[in-house]
């Protein structure tokens, strides 16, 4: 894992937002503000390859310097790469960087949680497997979030968190190749990196 931005304090509870940000959106904040309420650090996770989409659009170190320039007002934001795009990669690094003690709660949206409790991860075993290495957060997106019973205890759903619905980063470069107005999805910080990489 490798440290582009990182905070000086220690947490006890780390919140992990892994994504694309190919930019990073309004979305994006809102969720990571909202998971400070469960944890002391959220840390952006960018992977350098992903598990189930290919990488395209921003370059890697666009899409770096896009998230240092959303996040630069926010204390208790860290950003760091990974090698693997899996949650329960990711997990491992993270407790790697930061210690045993640590307690790992990945961030994600309604969806991203259903795939990720039904992946076929092979040799990683079932998410079930997985639980006692990290959590769940899960915002609420196109619809609410029950977690499955024997899981409950592992996956916590954060309160609905506004724009989370409405604002994708693929509905930014949508728009900006329609030619519409995207300006209010991103991050004020970064409108003219965005109105320059894409």
């Amino acid at each position: 894992m490798d440290f582009f931005r990182r905070t000086t304090a220690k947490p006890r509870r780390l919140a992990v937002l892994p994504g694309t940000f190919n930019p990073p959106t309004r979305a994006h904040m809102a969720l990571a503000r909202a998971a400070l309420a469960s944890a002391d650090e959220v840390l952006f996770v960018l992977p350098r390859a992903f598990p189930h989409k290919p990488y395209s659009g921003a370059s890697f170190e666009d899409r770096v310097r896009m998230l240092a320039a959303a996040v630069a007002d926010e204390p208790r934001f860290s950003i760091a790469s990974s090698d693997g795009g899996l949650f329960i990669e990711i997990a491992r690094q993270c407790r790697e960087a930061y210690g045993p003690d640590v307690e790992v709660l990945i961030v994600c949206g309604r969806d991203a949680a259903e795939r990720a409790v039904n992946w076929d991860y092979g040799p990683h075993g079932s998410f079930r497997d997985q639980s006692s290495e990290y959590g769940l957060l899960v915002a609420p997106r196109e619809g609410s979030y029950q977690p499955p019973a024997a899981l409950g205890d592992r996956i916590q759903v954060l309160a609905a968190v506004e724009g989370c619905d409405q604002v994708s980063a693929t509905g930014v470069r949508e728009r900006i190749r329609r030619g519409e107005p995207w300006e209010h999805l991103v991050p004020q910080p970064i409108v003219e990196m965005v109105r320059e990489i894409y």
